[in-house]
């Protein structure tokens, strides 16, 4: 009888909307769960050994990191590179510079200063994204055995650094991006063919095994970009449920500009927890514009679409996006992209992006920085804005 109710309820999720409610009543799914708020803070140990100076709205000078934590902030994403002393100059102008000594030295300080940590792995020398996955220059030529033992090499050295000062990540992203695969063109895929897919999956549980092996505890996450996209996200996860791959978690960029409206990506949140309803899923990034001034990538207006480029119209998508996310259980982190970008003091990179939550020509803390912080519901009473 039991078996016939479980078979009722599984039908039941794929006719009908309803069953995302029905699940959810069933088995109480994600109810109680902790709700993770952070973001990719990678440069901020560059920032600060400038002597950058971070402000609060009101202009007052702070700590970044205590000021991040007492406005609800919990986990902080940091980026790992192979070997980026290899990365091309313009990529190092642009932040490429992580390495595991750069990563373990501000692991270390997030550890002192009681905040969690999520240690996102670039199998590249430089930027690893939909458009780009090289091969790190060590491990060129190699065949594709090779190349699965070399991930799992770096992956098993990096943590075990990590894990001897008392660094171990919460949250492991083994790969950056890798929605057309990774370690370009081995384990690069097509969402049309069915070419390369047990490559890519043999690739990621090179990492998920050394992750499993240092750090039992930690949640594995696999991240792509096309929240946009339901068909392709979808046929992904297909694919690595198909293939028996290991980890725990979704993890999904979302950036207004590239990925349509927001009823899109609550639709793509709502379809992955039908198909996927024990699985939780986090935004790993997002972001919004609130200027084009000194982007040497986009012209003014360019991506207002859907919000205006500034101050009002970045505000404006964090309170929406920070709102429709509430609404969806499944969701249980939330990371924005580069919100530590601070122009205010000495160049730490060439050009401004203009999506931090802190001002480049004042360093105060933005409106949206605040919307933001009311996600998770940890920021503490009493403080101003």
């Amino acid at each position: 009888m039991k078996h016939l109710i479980f078979t009722l309820i599984l039908l039941a999720t794929a006719i009908t909307s309803q069953g995302q409610s029905i699940l959810s009543e069933v088995f109480n799914l994600n109810d109680g769960k902790e709700k993770i708020l952070g973001g990719d803070l990678s440069l901020l140990p560059s920032y600060e050994a400038k002597g950058t100076v971070y402000r609060d709205a009101e202009g007052h000078a702070v700590d970044a990191l205590d000021f991040l934590k007492q406005n609800g902030w919990d986990c902080i994403r940091v980026r790992l590179f192979v070997n980026p002393a290899n990365a091309p100059k313009m990529n190092k102008g642009e932040g490429v510079c992580q390495d595991l000594e750069y990563v373990k030295a501000f692991a270390m300080k997030l550890k002192q200063k009681g905040l969690k940590f999520m240690l996102d792995f670039h199998y590249s020398d430089t930027w690893a994204d939909p458009g780009k996955q090289f091969i790190p220059s060590d491990w060129k030529d190699h065949s594709v055995e090779a190349l699965c033992d070399s991930i799992y090499a770096h992956t098993l050295t990096s943590l075990k650094a990590l894990k001897a000062v008392g660094a171990e990540p919460e949250l492991i992203q083994v790969g950056n991006e890798i929605t057309n695969g990774m370690l370009w063109p081995v384990g690069k895929i097509n969402h049309t063919e069915e070419d390369n897919w047990d490559i890519l999956c043999r690739m990621i549980d090179s990492g998920s095994k050394a992750c499993r092996e240092v750090c039992p505890k930690a949640k594995i996450i696999i991240h792509t970009e096309k929240a946009g996209d339901w068909n392709i996200t979808r046929r992904f996860y297909d694919e690595l449920r198909c293939h028996r791959t290991d980890y725990d978690i979704i993890g999904l960029s979302y950036y207004p500009m590239w990925h349509r409206n927001m009823g899109v990506l609550s639709a793509t949140l709502d379809s992955l927890e039908l198909r996927e309803p024990f699985r939780d899923v986090m935004i790993v990034e997002t972001a919004a514009y609130y200027s084009h001034e000194n982007d040497r990538w986009s012209k003014p207006n360019t991506y207002s679409e859907f919000y205006p480029i500034s101050v009002d119209g970045q505000t404006m998508f964090t309170k929406e996006l920070v709102a429709e996310l509430r609404r969806h259980k499944n969701v249980t982190g939330l990371f924005w992209w580069f919100p530590e970008e601070n122009a205010s003091g000495s160049e730490v990179t060439k050009g401004w992006l203009n999506r931090g939550l802190f001002d480049n020509k004042t360093g105060c803390a933005l409106p949206a920085f605040y919307e933001y912080s009311k996600w998770n519901g940890k920021r503490i009473k009493g403080l101003k804005n």
